[in-house]
């Protein structure tokens, strides 16, 4: 699985403390989420599938 750089729902580049990543519940593809879009529970899109999650 190739490692996701970026935040998956705002695409900020996934380097400061509190990042997550983690494979999409759907078809395994890996996903990332930066802090504030985690605290936000901001909406994701797996490129993939098209799977939506908070």
């Amino acid at each position: 699985m190739e490692k996701v750089n970026y935040c998956t729902s705002c695409g900020v580049h996934l380097s400061d403390k509190g990042f997550a990543r983690f494979a999409c519940p759907e078809c395994d593809t890996e996903l990332g989420r930066c802090i504030k879009c985690r605290q936000q529970s901001n909406n994701y899109v797996c490129p993939k599938c098209g799977f939506m999650g908070p």
